[in-house]
């Protein structure tokens, strides 16, 4: 199947999602630098969503330009992707109001884990459809990355429950750790 409309859908969800987050901000109330200081913890959560969405789709554009096409299960376990994706808005604002508090705290861990073991199974789901093209398909990875921040989301989600300030500090780790770029992809270019 063509991988262009799976591209144009994600694309206009993570958009939506993206929206929605920066919606959630309030506006100061006053025009002093207190009331903007008191936006901080809104600020900042919002911030570590949209860099965590940003990751998701900068990793998600990378993976179908290294696919030729798509099939059914891919198109499933995309919208598992962006199921899990659109609930970002939703922890984002709790987490944004009591960052200090465990359950808003281990519920974002929740929705950042499945967001990876997702994009885990759909990099698993696109490696085994390229299968024929040895070269892409070693371009696409087994995720070991991925298995790593599964592992550190499994950690960081019962950590919430003494230490919530702890759990974020993993969560702002593991999206440094995703910065680092995949040299891999850039083999297709030549």
């Amino acid at each position: 199947m063509n991988k262009s409309r799976l591209e144009a859908f994600s694309d206009g969800v993570i958009a939506i999602a993206i929206t929605i987050m920066v919606l959630g901000v309030q506006i100061p109330q006053g025009a002093a630098l207190e009331d903007l200081w008191r936006l901080m913890p809104p600020l900042l959560s919002y911030l570590l969503s949209f860099v965590y969405v940003g990751i998701y789709w900068v990793n998600h554009h990378h993976l179908l330009q290294a696919a030729t096409g798509v099939d059914r299960r891919v198109l499933w376990i995309n919208l598992h992707l962006l199921f899990w994706l659109s609930l970002l808005p939703l922890v984002t604002g709790w987490v944004a109001h009591h960052h200090r508090d465990s359950l808003p705290v281990a519920c974002y861990g929740v929705v950042l884990l499945m967001c990876s073991v997702s994009f885990l199974l759909l990099k698993r789901a696109l490696r085994h459809s390229e299968a024929g093209h040895p070269l892409r398909a070693s371009v696409i990875g087994q995720g070991r990355k991925n298995l790593f921040s599964i592992l550190l989301y499994a950690l960081a989600i019962p950590l919430s429950l003494p230490s919530p300030l702890g759990a974020t500090f993993i969560y702002v780790v593991l999206a440094l750790l995703w910065f680092l770029p995949d040299h891999r992809f850039e083999q297709l270019r030549d």
